[in-house]
């Protein structure tokens, strides 16, 4: 994924981004979020967010290469191709949403892995493999790269302390409100188009072990390189319900049901 990015690495970057930087041509360069404290909004309240030409970007990037998995909007108004300027993060929100309409949870994690693997030059898995075995320094390393390139996708993060197999390091990624769970409002989503096809990428395509731990009742995530993820029926997200707050269900629209006891899109 580290190809992908055009974005050069900052390590340094502050903590969180409050202003927008203007480029040459009058549009931000790198934003953040747009609250006064600089925090993600608490829950039940929607985090603002400064949106970038480069998180413009990323997000026209992954919404059209999703477009052509997606079901058709209802009641469409208008037939016209969006230009890339206007993509903003709610209508990569809704093509994903339209991507699970009619599949299965396995064939919504199948595409989000086709979609990864187009975004990619032949051979790259093989590469990666070769730049990063799964050893420590693999997993610190990458988990360093994760917070500035992944930003646009879910919010501010950063790395934390782990311990893998009684071994402590730095290849904990802590996210402090996913931004993705948050817009979606959707415990399906969150489960069958990021965590389960992310770590499957990482573990089997790219051969560095990834664990994702999301919290429901915070939005944080976790990632964890290094950490081999369990399968879906012993991981506990498999058993997690609909949000049962009022503001989460209407994020998710009609894909929420707080009746049930587990998640539909679980289930599927």
């Amino acid at each position: 994924m580290v190809v992908l990015s055009l974005q050069p690495v900052q390590f340094s970057t502050p903590k969180h981004m409050l202003l927008c930087r203007p480029g040459s041509t009058g549009y931000p360069i790198r934003c953040g979020i747009a609250e006064p404290s600089g925090e993600p909004a608490p829950m039940g309240q929607k985090t603002k967010y400064n949106d970038g030409f480069f998180e413009k970007g990323f997000m026209t990037l992954f919404a059209r290469k999703m477009k052509k998995f997606a079901a058709p909007v209802k009641a469409r108004t208008e037939t016209k191709e969006k230009a890339w300027w206007e993509y903003d993060y709610e209508s990569f929100v809704d093509v994903s949403k339209r991507v699970m309409q009619g599949r299965s949870r396995v064939q919504q994690q199948q595409v989000v892995r086709e979609v990864l693997l187009s975004m990619l030059p032949p051979g790259a898995p093989a590469q990666f493999r070769k730049l990063f075995p799964p050893t420590k320094w693999a997993a610190e390393f990458n988990a360093a790269l994760t917070v500035p390139f992944f930003h646009w996708l879910v919010g501010p993060s950063e790395v934390v302390e782990v311990e893998i197999n009684g071994v402590k390091q730095r290849s904990g990624v802590h996210i402090k409100k996913c931004r993705y769970l948050e817009n979606s409002g959707c415990v399906g989503m969150c489960v069958n188009m990021c965590k389960f096809p992310t770590q499957d990428f990482f573990t089997n395509e790219f051969g560095l072990p990834l664990n994702m731990i999301p919290n429901f009742e915070d939005m944080s995530c976790e990632m964890v390189y290094g950490q081999v993820p369990p399968p879906f029926e012993e991981d506990p997200v498999s058993k997690q319900p609909c949000f049962t707050d009022i503001s989460m269900r209407l994020s998710a629209g009609s894909i929420a049901t707080p009746s049930a006891s587990v998640c539909p899109k679980l289930q599927a």
